[in-house]
C-alpha cells in the first residue's frame, strides 16, 4: 500500500513539475485528462484539485446511485461521484477490487465551494490546445456544462466538462434518489 501511494505522489509531482514546464515555455496546460469508465474526459486544470488514490467510501442511503458515498481525503469529507454514471445517465456498473485499486477521485478545487471527488479509472495526464487535431461546439442537446469535443490525431474523442458548471447545476446538486 505504502509503495501505491508513493508512486501516486510522483505522478502528482510529475504533473505538477509539466505543469510548470509549460507555464514557463509559453504554453499552458488547461486540461487534466482522465477516463472515466469508456468515456475520455477533459477536466480544466484551474477547476480540478487535489488527486487522491481510491479510499473506502461510505454509502449514503436514498441517494442517486452515481453518487457513491462520502470519504474521508486528508480529514476533508468529500462526496464521491461516478463520473462515468453521471455523464452518461447509466447506472453504476459495479467496481471490482483490483478495478478500485487502480482508480482515482479528483476533487474539485476548493474555489468551486463543493466538497466532491469524480471516481475516474485512468489519468491521461495534461493536455493543451496544441494536443488536438480539432474541435466542435457542444450539440443543441448537450447539457450546458459539455464544453467543446476535441478530437487527437488519432481521432479518439475527449469531452471537456465545465466543473464549474456541473458544480452548479441541479442534477449535481441533487443526490437524493426520488422514492417510487
Amino acid at each position: 500500500m505504502a509503495a501505491k501511494k508513493q508512486a501516486l505522489r510522483d505522478f502528482q509531482s510529475y504533473l505538477a513539475q509539466r505543469l510548470v514546464a509549460a507555464q514557463t515555455s509559453g504554453a499552458t496546460a488547461s486540461w487534466l485528462a482522465v477516463q472515466a469508465g469508456e468515456a475520455r474526459v477533459l477536466l480544466p486544470l484551474s477547476h480540478s484539485g487535489e488527486i487522491f488514490a481510491w479510499s473506502s467510501v461510505r454509502r449514503v442511503p436514498y441517494t442517486h446511485d452515481w453518487f457513491l458515498g462520502v470519504a474521508n481525503l486528508r480529514g476533508g469529507l468529500f462526496g464521491v461521484v461516478d463520473l462515468e454514471a453521471l455523464l452518461n445517465h447509466k447506472p453504476v456498473r459495479p467496481h471490482t477490487e483490483a478495478e478500485l485499486a487502480q482508480s482515482r477521485l479528483v476533487a474539485l478545487n476548493p474555489v468551486l465551494e463543493v466538497n466532491c471527488a469524480l471516481l475516474i479509472e485512468r489519468l491521461q495526464g495534461l493536455r493543451t490546445i496544441d494536443s488536438f487535431a480539432s474541435s466542435s461546439a457542444p450539440g443543441d442537446g448537450a447539457p450546458p456544462y459539455h464544453g467543446h469535443l476535441y478530437a487527437d490525431a488519432d481521432g479518439t474523442q475527449w469531452q471537456e466538462i465545465n466543473l464549474q458548471v456541473l458544480s452548479q447545476h441541479p442534477l449535481f446538486l441533487d443526490i437524493g434518489a426520488q422514492s417510487a
